[in-house]
């Protein structure tokens, strides 16, 4: 099925179960942007079994001195709200106080160190602490390079109770993990020392899995996170879970089907093998064993795209798709974690509704996370028209499921 028809056959569906498209709707943003997102996206998911959506704005949309995100309206309607990417205390606090429900950080361990000071002060509220979601951003890249195992390591480490990570679909249908489209020259390298640069990099569309892991290792530091390291010493899982797998480097490119090892590796290292002894060991091994996963689609979130097309974003400037298409994307992502049994434990977040819309048809076992940035991309700039079609000023709804 093509882009064009896929996007035209969503946008049928959603306007259908909301009853509310019209012309003048296309043209004007609603009052209340997330909610009538939201009450679309819960419909939708309702009609085929699904559980009802998260809403996963940018901190700044609740953080702002005229907020655009009301969360106590999203509560209201039945709606979980877990921002992204928060690393400053103090706006973990703010987020806290407004009662997310959990926060996507670089930073997972003053994360986790905010909410123990801050459950220790609202004594009242354990409930509401003891569900809060610490998420750790591409792993916590704050402290290690991002999205390999490593970093997954260290968001264990630092007893995350949801991994965050982004995939890609490489020419072997494997769910690459990985935030770019391509394996950015910023964080890694070849391993066959050969010069590795922008103009030579290598998409993830078009390279294997096996070969991927070949070809190079990402294990180079950004100076934007200075207690970020990569000394494999602090990585002791990651060394022999790459030497179980007979890998060239802990931090070769992974992908999801290896990330579930690698966390069930985890748990026995810390219960069974070198770790058990170790302090802290029965509770890593403890929180790894029930962590969740909230896995992204990397596709830019404009229907009817064509690869190589130019699109706008968020900042103005052109860029372009260089991915599979959003069914490949769910076949792929969604197959691999009912593949592993994980559906209770995984869920699928993306800027691109279209993949929302696919998962929630075709694995309704599986939840699904509606990433949004500023409220501009929901204006017709960045959002098809047809689903802004379903997303009313004030919109109604019996309460989420």
């Amino acid at each position: 099925m093509s882009i064009i028809s896929l996007g035209t056959r969503i946008a049928a569906v959603l306007v259908a179960l909301t009853g509310i498209a019209t012309a003048q709707q296309a043209n004007t943003m609603p009052t209340n942007p997330y909610l009538g997102l939201m009450t679309a996206a819960h419909d939708h998911a309702k009609a085929h079994g699904a559980p009802t959506p998260v809403l996963s704005p940018v901190d700044a949309t609740l953080l702002s001195a005229n907020p655009s995100v009301d969360i106590a309206q999203l509560h209201k309607a039945g709606f979980q709200v877990v921002p992204w990417t928060t690393n400053d205390p103090e706006k973990m606090r703010a987020l806290i106080n407004l009662r997310v429900d959990g926060i996507i950080s670089d930073r997972p361990d003053l994360l986790r160190a905010v909410v123990k000071e801050e459950a220790a002060a609202h004594p009242s509220d354990a409930a509401y602490f003891a569900s809060f979601d610490i998420s750790a951003h591409r792993g916590g890249r704050g402290l290690r390079p991002e999205n390999t195992l490593p970093s997954f390591e260290s968001g264990l480490d630092q007893l995350s109770t949801t991994l965050e990570t982004d995939t890609g679909v490489s020419t072997d249908h494997v769910s690459l993990i990985w935030h770019d489209q391509f394996y950015s020259p910023q964080s890694c390298r070849r391993a066959d020392g050969a010069p590795y640069t922008l103009e030579s990099r290598v998409y993830l569309r078009d390279i294997s899995s096996t070969e991927a892991q070949r070809t190079f290792i990402c294990d180079k530091l950004h100076t934007q996170f200075p207690d970020q390291k990569n000394d494999l010493a602090l990585s002791p899982v990651s060394v022999a879970f790459a030497q179980h797998e007979h890998l060239i480097s802990p931090y070769v490119p992974t992908y999801v089907e290896q990330l579930f090892r690698f966390t069930a590796f985890y748990v026995d290292y810390y219960r069974n093998g070198p770790g058990k002894s170790l302090p802290h060991a029965s509770e890593r091994a403890a929180n790894a064993a029930k962590v969740r996963f909230n896995i992204e689609t990397k596709i830019l979130p404009l229907p009817n795209d064509e690869p190589g097309k130019p699109l706008p974003t968020a900042t103005g400037e052109p860029t372009t798709n260089h991915t599979v298409d959003p069914q490949t994307f769910v076949t792929t992502l969604a197959g691999a974690i009912a593949r592993n049994h994980m559906e209770d434990r995984a869920e699928i977040q993306s800027f691109d509704f279209r993949t929302l819309i696919l998962t929630e048809e075709q694995f309704p076992k599986i939840p699904t996370y509606y990433l949004t940035a500023s409220p501009k991309m929901l204006s017709t700039e960045f959002v098809p028209a047809a689903l802004r079609q379903t997303t009313p000023a004030n919109p109604q709804r019996s309460g989420a499921n």
